[in-house]
């Protein structure tokens, strides 16, 4: 449905030119959305594939053995839209202070994401509620070190910024004035906490708005994807953040930044949401099958490792230390395992001969090893 523009466009004066900044109008948009028969299946296929995916629990015997790497994955692929190399590899390899293949920088931004989920999520156990303060705590996390660490970390933006372009008048798109920055936000936070309104909705709808008020001088894109799984998660919809958009995103850029403008310029919230819903049946279902996936590797591999006689036990507990950390190294391992450093070593030689692990070329004294299969696996999802 086309409501009109969904904002106003006020005239500003910044960097020595003028232009046109957006401000949104609050939601929920008016007037109320239509539910089309293909939208309310859509929404239906979402609402399943998160049920599935919250009931992964029942499947997996350690949820936090899929959800370390996950999490991983989904910081790895967040901040390469924003332009960052590292791989999952890469981050995995940093945080074992083994030296990654690209700069230290595009790593460190990574391990932010994951310190800033981690982050918000004990919030959420603590009883404490998605709203802006906890938004700046997310973005103080998230922009501590490395690139960005200049632009204010955990403090809502006070000067203009502008999306694409070299300046506000060649920019994609230029969000609110400063002075409008905490209007918006205000009215955001208060349709966070409107009941009315189903969470899933609510999380597609709030990306969005997100965005367009864009609050801080960098990391939006971040924080607004997080900000999703967030809310699925403080609503009960998720019991763990396993649900992540940005490959989505990542493959569908040009039609997302073409949405977010239809809504704001036509008031399309329809067609987002078709999206959005759909985003999220094709994550979750995939997500589901990474596991299912990932139990059927590990259950091959026990049973190979069972066959090797009196090295079996020793060998199973470092299996089983990979399955959770799938890049990482003997000296790692002997942190959780109670299990002797020559012991372990023989472990680890005996999983590379028969295929589990592979190790991989390091410095000094350190081995590391990844278990391949593992990574296989968790990545192929990028290649589909």
């Amino acid at each position: 449905m086309k409501r009109g523009i969904q904002g106003q466009y006020l005239p500003i004066s910044t960097v020595g030119e003028k232009a046109r900044a957006f401000v949104p109008k609050p939601l929920p948009p008016v007037p109320s959305l239509v539910w089309s028969s293909e939208l309310e299946t859509q929404f239906a296929a979402a609402s399943s594939a998160l049920g599935r995916l919250d009931g992964i629990a029942t499947i997996l015997p350690e949820t936090s053995v899929f959800l370390y790497s996950y999490v991983r994955k989904e910081a790895v692929l967040s901040s390469q839209i924003e332009g960052t190399q590292s791989s999952l590899s890469d981050l995995l390899l940093f945080e074992n202070d083994e030296a990654p293949g690209v700069p230290i920088n595009d790593v460190q931004e990574v391990s932010n994401y994951v310190a800033a989920l981690e982050h918000g999520m004990n919030r959420l156990r603590e009883g404490f509620p998605i709203s802006l303060r906890l938004i700046r705590e997310l973005h103080e996390i998230l922009l501590s070190k490395g690139r960005g660490s200049r632009k204010q970390p955990g403090e809502f933006r006070t000067s203009q910024n502008w999306i694409g372009g070299t300046r506000p008048g060649n920019a994609r798109f230029v969000p609110p004035p400063a002075e409008e920055v905490m209007p918006c936000l205000d009215r955001l936070e208060k349709f966070l906490h409107d009941e009315a309104i189903t969470t899933l909705l609510k999380a597609g709808m709030a990306h969005v708005q997100f965005e367009t008020i864009h609050p801080f001088l960098d990391g939006n894109g971040r924080v607004g994807r997080l900000l999703i799984t967030l809310l699925l998660c403080a609503d009960g919809m998720l019991r763990q953040p396993l649900l992540y958009l940005s490959l989505f995103f990542k493959r569908h850029r040009d039609l997302y930044y073409d949405l977010l403008n239809q809504i704001r310029e036509k008031g399309d919230w329809e067609a987002w949401l078709a999206f959005f819903f759909e985003g999220v049946a094709v994550t979750g279902n995939q997500a589901f099958q990474t596991a299912t996936r990932l139990l059927e590797v590990f259950k091959e591999d026990r049973e190979r490792i069972s066959g090797i006689g009196r090295a079996a036990p020793s060998a199973l507990e470092v299996h089983r230390f990979f399955q959770a950390h799938p890049v990482s190294s003997v000296r790692e391992a002997h942190k959780s395992l109670p299990i002797s450093i020559p012991t372990l070593h023989a472990s680890a030689r005996q999983l590379v001969k028969l295929g589990i692990l592979r190790e991989l070329p390091s410095r000094g004294k350190t081995h590391v090893f990844a278990y391949d299969r593992y990574m296989e696996i968790l990545n192929a999802e990028e290649a589909v």
